[in-house]
């Protein structure tokens, strides 16, 4: 069983797609992770994300031990950054194999993206769309990453998402954009609870 979760940054599709692999049984992999392990990689290696050959380097050479580090894969600036390397094809063609090999060994997997609907799993048994207002989404995230120590304003991290959407889906390669079969669940209003409830009313109804 494969279960393709897809929605912009902090829209609350991690949260969802870990609760909905404990649910059913599945393993879990955000795939946002590991484009944040690319721009990780890079910047330790003293290369700019700019650098298309570094980039296309450190995805090359991408492990699954790189992903164990989260707290230095969500620190801020990260998110930029994975949001550059993200919109590269020759790394999302590197990346695409990983994600694939995840997804189909058994006995099946939730993963959490930009396009696994559309490009990774097409094929998904179930297909979720998350969606939130973008202020929703930076009071999330502010209140997460104030809440780890971050010293970050409000207006930053909304001026960071808004920057991450258009360049999500403006990219030439695998835009962020919902699969045509998916279905849409909007958390702007709904607490994780809520949204938990309603991904499974939807994955029931596949």
């Amino acid at each position: 069983m494969i279960i393709a979760i897809d929605g912009p940054a902090a829209s609350g599709k991690g949260t969802l797609a870990r609760r909905l692999a404990v649910r059913y049984g599945l393993r879990h992999l955000d795939t946002g992770m590991l484009y944040r392990a690319v721009a990780r990689a890079v910047i330790d290696a003293g290369a700019d994300v700019a650098d298309p050959a570094a980039r296309l380097a450190a995805a090359r050479a991408l492990d699954a031990a790189q992903l164990r580090d989260a707290a230095s894969l969500r620190e801020p600036g990260m998110g930029e950054a994975a949001s550059i390397v993200a919109a590269d094809p020759a790394v999302r063609a590197e990346i695409l194999a990983f994600q694939r090999d995840f997804a189909n060994r058994p006995p099946g997997a939730v993963l959490d993206g930009r396009d696994i609907g559309s490009v990774v799993c097409p094929n998904a048994d179930a297909k979720i769309f998350v969606t939130a207002a973008p202020e929703a989404r930076a009071e999330r995230r502010w209140r997460e990453l104030a809440g780890n120590g971050a010293e970050i304003s409000y207006e930053q991290v909304l001026d960071d998402i808004r920057r991450r959407d258009a360049r999500d889906t403006s990219r030439a390669v695998a835009p962020l954009r919902p699969a045509d079969d998916a279905h849409l669940l909007d958390t702007t209003d709904l607490d994780i609870e809520a949204a938990f409830r309603a991904a499974v009313d939807l994955i029931s109804g596949s």
